[in-house]
């Protein structure tokens, strides 16, 4: 006798978790489902469950996410649609649909049935069994289709027999524990409850943690996860589907009926769409074949995928929003895959997409953002808005104008079509300018600079913020109650140098005390009171003790505020900090940091220095940290070709000293310690265009005498001279000053007619060359430390970026072969006609390793 076949269809679960997002697509592609499987001539029976009461978790869940009433008519439209081919339909109070499959698999298999279940729900492949066979939709390579389970497929895929798989869900809810993972488990120990009961024989330390961590949750999901056979329900199997009737069926033109507000949505601009469907999502995703042209940006809210855009041609936007089955995870993935295959993909800000992005640097993705900052890096941002505004010559809202200073997922809820247009607004803006950006750059000569160094750049400052530094909450707090004594001390010698007790934090009685009461000379009134800027008060600080006190103080509650009790707020769960590093603030390509600032912290005070000691490695490694010892002056000498300067650096002694030496005319053994600091200040003056004025400021001397320091100096180093007035004169000539790897930076200062703006201007063209060129060096080494790290397969990562330092977490058994690669990379990133010096050494703290 030829058992019956029969087809038994998860109506909820399809309904919930297949392909709906709009009702009628939903709709229409679960027909779509069901039509395949009548024309195969699959089954005879065909029938459909429905839950009657959903787990109350999950229906609080639907509920609160906006989505159970319209799923209750999602279900009830599926319904009529069943009845209308014919199919029955079956619920039964207190029992979920997949139950009712479970028990009505069980029973069809005892009267002679041959059982497929069309499902979502992937816990119904416990009920597989040798005469049933389990079907999950899936993503094939000709859209959306299904993927057979029977028992041999269970067996292949999971080394588990259909029974097993409640163990393997209830472990997978813990987050940490792979599909694998929990497959190994249960082969060993069988259930959850003997893993419990024998934790101690697990080998791995993290899955024992995991666990021990994600119990209740465990549990909790190995609960829902297990099936009900008892469910007291029995097909008609008088109603059978003829074929006749099945033929009948397949040339009906089913076009559900639409609820209201459900029509499909307009254009929110032109050529703007939303998608909240997965069957058009797949669709719009297999446009995108190998080699395409594409636009997109993830919006990343809280660690999670608000909304996704695709821009595929200057009239076709996508705007996706996850919802029902429409799932955050996919977008992300799907996203991943076609930047991957992409010839040309766009987006902005590309670092801030990396954590769901899953790509490398290999991908064809062009940040425009940062071509944006390379082209103009004076602006204040690179949003889409001004891109569109520089580059494609239109005036379109930007984000604050359309959605102010919301969160993405909250101006879907207020105001739905601003949200997508600025969303979609993103890819294709992105999308518009890449080619236009790209052009702009090879015009430029940047475009090497773009593709070598700042792309990159942009995936290795994502690993060192993905990886973080570690702090010692403990040494944090300790230290900070350090600062407060020495703080409250500072204030009772104030007190009592100043012969008053006053509000040391207020301007207005600061300078009262120091310029009226104690009369001390030098004071600068303003509109408000005297001056107490620290330059205003730098110079009275060697004479009066009372200034000196002061300006500790100022330092000391700066570090207490910012650091001690500031970073503690920054502390994530696994004791570490997640900075921010930006590519595209700083004018001379400097990287900057922020949330917090990392790359700031007052160094003068040894009690600022120590802050540095709160910052530890993890256990088992430790820091290595390693520098440029004069960077900028050694590009200064390489840039300038001056053989004096050039013969001082290949020396290999103390180039203050040397230039002392040259400079005030003395025997190199005779230079004095004043002389030294003299060349010292003139060195580094010199590479920011330090004028005679400022010198004698910084040197406490006359401006005639820090005039003749200068001009020795440029009569000791006449190329150095020379390469600064042609630095000027050529960035008069095209409007910015250029480093040595092509960066750019205008200086329209130069045009003005005010006298302190030209000024300005002549040192910024002098010293942005060195310091961009010196920022470069620093990017190109970073870049390389971290590949070489990769490439050599070892687990040590860069964690910290300061200026012209890189901080590293070794593993104890990598370090040395960390350090030699540290300082091997760092030292040939680029070709100078002067050594690059690296200092690099190991500690079990930042300040330990500085």
């Amino acid at each position: 006798m030829d058992r019956k076949r029969i087809i038994l269809i998860d109506g909820s679960s399809m309904a919930e978790n297949a392909f709906y997002g709009l009702p009628s697509n939903g709709v229409k592609g679960i027909q779509s489902m069901v039509m395949k499987l009548l024309d195969a001539k699959e089954a005879d029976y065909f029938a459909a469950a429905f839950d009657s009461e959903r787990e109350n978790g999950r229906k609080e869940f639907l509920k609160s996410a906006g989505l159970y009433e319209e799923l209750l008519k999602q279900e009830e439209l599926l319904k009529e649609t069943f009845h209308s081919m014919g199919i029955s339909v079956l619920d039964k109070k207190g029992y979920a649909s997949s139950d009712i499959l479970a028990s009505l698999a069980k029973r069809c298999q005892e009267e002679e049935g041959e059982i497929i279940l069309l499902s979502g729900d992937r816990k119904l492949l416990q009920a597989v069994e040798e005469h049933v066979t389990l079907k999950l939709p899936a993503v094939g390579e000709d859209g959306l289709e299904f993927k057979s389970y029977s028992i041999e497929g269970i067996r292949e895929e999971y080394g588990l027999e259909p029974g097993d798989l409640l163990g393997v869900f209830g472990l997978t809810e813990a987050k940490g524990i792979g599909e694998k993972t929990a497959c190994d488990l249960i082969k060993k120990y069988h259930t959850i409850e003997n893993i419990y009961q024998q934790m101690e024989k697990i080998e791995s330390h993290r899955i024992r943690e995991t666990l021990t961590r994600n119990k209740e949750k465990v549990r909790k999901k190995e609960a829902l996860s297990a099936l009900r056979r008892d469910c007291d329900i029995r097909l008609d199997y008088t109603k059978t589907l003829e074929q006749a009737e099945i033929q009948k069926i397949m040339d009906m033109d089913f076009v559900p009926a639409v609820f209201p507000g459900e029509e499909e949505e307009a254009s929110l601009e032109s050529g703007f769409h939303v998608v909240t469907d997965l069957l058009e999502a797949e669709a719009i995703f297999l446009k995108c074949k190998e080699g395409c042209c594409l636009g997109i940006q993830l919006v990343i809210e809280d660690k999670a995928l608000s909304a996704m855009s695709l821009c595929l041609s200057e009239t076709e936007s996508y705007c996706f929003i996850p919802q029902g089955t429409l799932k955050p995870e996919y977008l992300a993935e799907k996203g991943s895959e076609i930047c991957k295959r992409a010839g040309k993909a766009a987006v902005l800000q590309l670092k801030s997409q990396l954590p769901l992005l899953k790509i490398t640097e290999e991908s064809p993705v062009f940040d425009a953002s940062i071509a944006g900052y390379l082209l103009n890096p004076l602006k204040d941002s690179y949003e889409y808005n001004d891109l569109a505004a520089d580059y494609l010559d239109l005036s379109i809202p930007s984000r604050t104008e359309l959605i102010g200073k919301s969160s993405m997922k909250r101006a879907m809820e207020e105001n739905k079509e601003k949200a997508v247009s600025c969303i979609c607004y993103m890819s294709y803006v992105a999308f518009r300018s890449r080619d236009l950006l790209q052009e702009a750059l090879e015009k430029a000569g940047m475009d090497k600079l773009f593709y070598e160094i700042e792309m990159p750049l942009t995936y290795s400052l994502y690993r060192m913020e993905d990886a973080g530094i570690r702090v010692e909450r403990k040494l944090l707090k300790e230290y900070g109650d350090r600062l407060k004594v020495r703080i409250a001390e500072l204030e009772q010698k104030i007190y009592e140098e100043t012969g008053e007790t006053f509000n040391i934090n207020s301007p207005k009685q600061l300078g009262e005390v120091l310029f009226d009461h104690m009369k001390i000379p030098g004071g600068k009134k303003t509109k408000t009171g005297y001056s107490t800027a620290a330059d205003v008060l730098e110079k009275l600080a060697s004479d009066w003790p009372a200034v000196r006190l002061i300006l500790d103080y100022r330092q000391l509650t700066k570090l207490n505020s910012t650091y001690a009790d500031g970073l503690a707020a920054y502390i994530g769960p696994d004791e570490r900090i997640h900075g921010t590093f930006n590519q595209t603030i700083t004018a001379t390509g400097r990287i900057s940091s922020t949330e917090p600032n990392l790359q700031n912290i007052p160094v003068r005070m040894e009690l600022g220095r120590e802050i540095r000691k709160v910052f530890v490695p993890q256990e088992g490694c430790v820091f290595i940290d390693a520098d440029y010892s004069q960077i900028e002056l050694r590009v200064l000498a390489h840039m300038s070709g001056d053989q004096r300067l050039i013969g001082a650096y290949k020396q290999a002694e103390d180039i203050h000293a040397i230039t002392a030496s040259q400079v005030f005319h003395v025997p190199l053994h005779e230079v004095t310690p004043l002389q030294r600091r003299n060349a010292k200040a003139v060195n580094f003056g010199i590479v920011y265009g330090i004028s005679s004025f400022g010198l004698s400021e910084g040197l406490s001397i006359t401006r005639k005498e820090a005039s003749e320091y200068i001009e020795k100096y440029f009569e000791t180093y006449p190329g150095v001279k020379t390469f600064l007035d042609g630095l000027v004169a050529e960035a008069k000539e095209l409007g910015y000053a250029a480093s040595m790897f092509g960066r750019r930076r205008p200086v329209p200062e130069l045009k003005s007619s005010n006298f302190m703006q030209r000024s300005f201007g002549e040192r910024v063209a002098m010293n942005s060359p060195i310091q961009g060129t010196a920022a470069d060096i620093i990017k190109i080494a970073m870049i390389r430390v971290d590949g070489a790290l990769r490439k050599q397969g070892l687990r040590s990562r860069i964690v910290l970026q300061v200026h012209d330092e890189l901080l590293i977490e070794a593993y104890r058994e990598e370090a040395d072969q960390v350090k030699e690669l540290l300082a091997e990379e760092m030292k040939h990133a680029a070709d100078l006609a002067v050594s690059l010096e690296v200092e690099a050494n190991a500690g079990d703290s930042w300040f330990d390793a500085k």
